[in-house]
């Protein structure tokens, strides 16, 4: 007979499968959905978090590798292909001239915001077929709160700093 915490197991072991099997059909499907337009599900997330209003002048690579939650060194991969096929380019930081932003070109944000969002659109409708919007909110809040943990699990010290504030503070 199995204990609760075998059941727990045997459910959190399912769950981190389908997480996975669902993180590649999103590379695959995905990517499939933008290939015309030669991206792929990794540009894709770059282009995204460029073309957010919070970064008009582009954002550094240790941040947007912190805001994608990839190493820099994957990221500047992806960013190269996107720099070499004119989609974003590398400027100085006005704020730190040592520093470089990345940043959409006017091509890219063309690319972005005519070619592959409808299509990004189109993509989203039909994986989502069938959730409600709250299915989707609740869906959205169990990830967060997943990858709040995983984020612990990553850099447990952040945890113990934060405490340590906490605690110094009169």
């Amino acid at each position: 007979m199995k204990t609760s915490s075998d059941t727990r197991l045997d459910i959190a072991n399912r769950l981190f499968f389908r997480l996975y099997q669902c993180a590649n059909m999103l590379h695959k499907t995905g990517s499939r959905a933008i290939e015309a337009d030669g991206l792929t599900t990794q540009q894709w997330a770059v282009l995204g978090a460029l073309s957010r209003p919070q970064t008009p002048n582009g954002m550094k690579l240790g941040d947007l590798a912190r805001y994608l939650m990839v190493s820099r060194q994957n990221l500047s991969g992806v960013v190269g292909r996107l720099e070499r096929d004119g989609r974003v380019e590398s400027a100085a930081d006005p704020q730190d001239g040592r520093s470089r932003l990345i940043r959409l070109t006017p091509a890219g944000s063309h690319v972005w915001e005519h070619r592959a969002l409808p299509k990004i659109h189109d993509y989203y409708e039909q994986a989502l077929e069938g959730f409600s919007v709250n299915d989707m909110v609740h869906t959205v809040h169990y990830l967060l709160k997943m990858l709040d943990n995983m984020q612990k699990l990553d850099n447990p010290d952040a945890e113990a700093e934060d405490d340590d504030e906490l605690s110094s503070k009169p």
